[in-house]
C-alpha cells in the first residue's frame, strides 16, 4: 500500500510539471508562497532586528521607567484570565455536550454568542454599567444608603480580568466541546468500569483524554489577552500593546515602540511553539457517532443549577451588552446618525472591502500554488506567510510602517537626485500601508477554508483537466474556482468581519481623516461617552454575528 501511494504522488506530481509552459511557470507558482512568506517576514525581521541591537538609552529609560509595571500587569492578566477562561469554558463544555438539562440545545450554540461582541465593546458596555457614576451603583447606592454600600473597583485589574474573560472563553468551550463530543459517555462508562464515580472519572480520564484541545483554546486565549489593545485602553489598563501605542503617538518614539514591540512578539512565538507542541499531540479518543450516545440526564436542582449558570454566562457575555448597546444606539440615533456618522460607516466598509478581496485573492494564490507543489520549501512558506494572525496588530503596525517610511524616504531621494522633483511621501499616509497590514494580520483566516475546500478537490479532476489541455491559470480559473465559491465566500466573510472590528492597525496607520466605526468608538470611549459609541458599536456587532452563525453551521455539520 505504501507503494502504491507513493507511485500515486509521484504520477501526479509529474501531470503539474509538464506544463506547457516550462520551469518559467513552474517557478512563478512556487514564488508565490516564498514571495507572500518573505512580505510577512519583513516586518518580523525589523521588530526582531530592533530586539537583537537595542538602543541603550531606550533599553535604560523603559526599564526605568515603564518595563517592570507593563510585565507584572501584563503576567496576572493573562494569568487571570487564561485560568477563568479555561474554568469557565470547559465547564459549559462538559455540561452541553454530556449532560442533558433545560434548555441545553440552545446553549449549545447560544454560548458562542459572545464572540459576535468586540472585547473593547464589551469593556465600555460594563464600566457605563457598573462604574461609580453607573445605573447599577446608582441604584444600589438609594437602596441601602451610601455610607453601607461597598462595590468593587470595576475599573482595576479584576474588571479587566472579567471583561476578557466573558469574552475569550468562547474560544475554549469550542475547542472543549468538540473534544468530549468526541469521547461522549464512553469515556464515563470505561472510568466507571474501573471504580471512578462520574467526578472522578471526569478528572481522571475525560479531562485528560481532552487537554491537548483545552491547552490550544487557552493559547488562543493567551494570544488574544496579548494582543488585545481596545480592552486596556478603556480601562486605562497598561500593558505592552497599549505602551507601544502611546510611546509612538504620544512620545512620537519609532525607537521605543519598535523596542518594546520586539519584547511582546518574542512571548508570541514562545506561545506559538507551545501551541504548535500541544497541537501535535491532538488525538481522537472516538471516532464513530460519539454524539449520539445518550446523554447524562441531570434532575432536580442540578438541572437547574447548570442551566441557571449557562444563562447567567450568556447573560452578562451578550444578553447584557447587547441591550444595553440598543438602548444607548436609540436614545443617540438621531443626533449621531449624520453624514460624519455614513463616512466612518463608508469607510469600514470600504476598507473591509478592499481587505477582504485581497488578502482572500492571495489566498486562493498560495492554496493553489501549494497545491501544485506540494514541496517542502512550499510548505514551510505557506506556514511562514499565515503566522500573521497570531501577532499583535500594535506589532504588525510597527513593524510594517518601519520599512515602508524607509522606502518612501528613499524614494524620495532618488527622484531628488535623478529628476530633481520634490516629491514629498509616496507610501506613507495611505492606505496601502493599512491593505497590506491587514493581508499580513489575516491571511490565515483567508486560508484555512480555502485550502480545506481545496483538500475536498481530487487530483484526478486536475489530471482529466490537464489532460483536454488545461494548466496553470486555465485551470484555477475554468475548474478550481468554480468548486471553490464556497470555501472562497466563507473566507471573505470572515475576513470581512475582522477588519470591520480591528482597532489598533487602523488606528495607527490610517490616513488623516479615515476614521471608521472601530476608531469612533476608540475616540468615544477615550473621553467617556459611552453613549455615543453605542451606534457604531451595534453596527459591528451585527456583523460580527455572521462569523457566528457561520461558526454554528460547521460545528453543527
Amino acid at each position: 500500500m505504501l507503494n502504491v501511494k507513493s507511485e500515486d504522488r509521484s504520477t501526479r506530481t509529474s501531470f503539474f510539471n509538464c506544463s506547457p509552459y516550462g520551469f518559467r511557470a513552474i517557478f512563478s507558482w512556487r514564488f508565490i508562497p516564498v514571495l507572500v512568506a518573505v512580505l510577512v517576514l519583513i516586518p518580523v525581521g525589523t521588530i526582531l532586528l530592533s530586539f537583537l541591537a537595542p538602543a541603550g538609552d531606550v533599553w535604560q529609560h523603559l526599564v526605568e521607567t515603564i518595563l517592570p509595571s507593563l510585565l507584572i500587569n501584563t503576567f496576572w492578566l493573562t494569568l487571570g484570565v487564561a485560568v477563568s477562561s479555561a474554568l469557565l469554558g470547559v465547564s459549559l463544555a462538559w455540561f452541553t455536550a454530556v449532560c442533558e438539562f433545560p434548555g441545553r440545545k440552545f446553549f449549545s450554540w447560544g454560548l458562542l454568542l459572545p464572540l459576535a461582541i468586540p472585547a473593547y465593546v464589551m469593556a465600555f458596555v460594563t464600566l457605563g454599567l457598573f462604574d461609580f457614576t453607573g445605573p447599577v451603583q446608582t441604584l444600589l447606592r438609594s437602596w441601602v444608603g451610601p455610607e453601607q454600600f461597598w462595590f468593587p473597583n470595576v475599573r482595576g485589574r479584576l474588571g479587566v480580568i472579567i471583561v476578557m474573560t466573558l469574552a475569550f472563553y468562547p474560544y475554549v468551550y469550542l475547542l472543549a466541546r468538540n473534544a468530549f463530543l468526541t469521547q461522549g459517555k464512553r469515556s464515563l462508562e470505561a472510568a466507571q468500569s474501573l471504580g471512578f464515580n462520574r467526578m472522578q472519572g471526569f478528572l481522571k480520564v475525560a479531562l485528560p483524554m481532552a487537554r491537548p484541545w483545552i491547552a490550544s483554546g487557552v493559547m488562543l486565549v493567551l494570544m488574544e489577552t496579548l494582543a488585545d489593545f481596545g480592552t486596556v485602553a478603556v480601562f486605562n489598563y497598561d500593558t505592552f500593546t497599549t505602551a507601544i501605542y502611546k510611546a509612538w503617538f504620544s512620545m512620537f518614539s519609532l525607537s521605543a515602540a519598535s523596542q518594546l514591540a520586539s519584547l511582546l512578539i518574542v512571548i508570541v512565538f514562545v506561545l506559538i511553539v507551545m501551541e504548535q507542541q500541544f497541537r501535535s499531540r491532538m488525538r481522537y479518543a472516538e471516532t464513530k457517532h460519539s454524539s449520539r450516545i445518550p446523554r447524562i440526564p441531570l434532575t432536580g436542582w442540578r438541572a437547574w443549577g447548570v442551566a441557571g449558570f449557562a444563562l447567567a454566562i450568556l447573560f452578562f457575555a451578550f444578553l447584557l451588552p447587547i441591550t444595553q448597546l440598543i438602548i444607548w444606539a436609540t436614545d443617540t440615533f438621531v443626533e449621531e446618525f449624520n453624514q460624519l456618522y455614513l463616512g466612518f460607516l463608508w469607510h469600514s466598509l470600504m476598507l473591509s472591502g478592499l481587505a477582504a478581496l485581497l488578502t482572500c485573492s492571495v489566498a486562493v494564490l498560495v492554496v493553489y500554488s501549494a497545491r501544485r507543489h506540494p514541496d517542502t520549501v512550499t510548505r514551510v512558506a505557506v506556514r511562514i506567510a499565515t503566522i500573521g494572525y497570531a501577532l499583535p496588530g500594535v506589532v504588525l503596525a510597527v513593524g510594517i510602517f518601519v520599512p515602508l517610511a524607509w522606502l518612501d524616504n528613499w524614494l524620495s531621494e532618488m527622484a531628488m537626485q535623478l529628476f530633481h522633483i520634490e516629491t514629498g511621501s509616496l507610501i506613507q499616509g495611505t492606505l496601502a500601508i493599512m491593505l497590506i497590514a491587514y493581508m499580513t494580520r489575516f491571511l490565515a483566516v483567508g486560508h484555512n477554508p480555502i485550502d480545506s475546500a481545496m483538500q475536498r478537490i481530487t487530483f484526478s479532476i486536475d489530471e482529466a483537466s490537464m489532460g483536454l489541455g488545461l494548466n496553470g491559470w486555465s485551470m484555477l480559473k475554468r475548474v478550481h474556482l468554480p468548486i471553490l465559491k464556497g470555501g472562497i465566500f466563507t473566507a471573505v466573510t470572515l475576513v470581512f468581519v475582522d477588519v470591520m472590528k480591528e482597532m489598533p492597525i487602523t488606528l495607527m496607520t490610517r490616513p488623516f481623516g479615515w476614521d471608521t466605526l472601530a476608531v469612533r468608538i476608540f475616540e468615544m470611549t477615550s473621553e467617556g461617552e459611552w453613549e455615543q459609541a453605542a451606534l457604531p458599536a451595534v453596527a459591528l456587532v451585527l456583523a460580527g454575528l455572521i462569523p457566528i452563525v457561520l461558526l454554528t453551521r460547521q460545528v453543527e455539520k
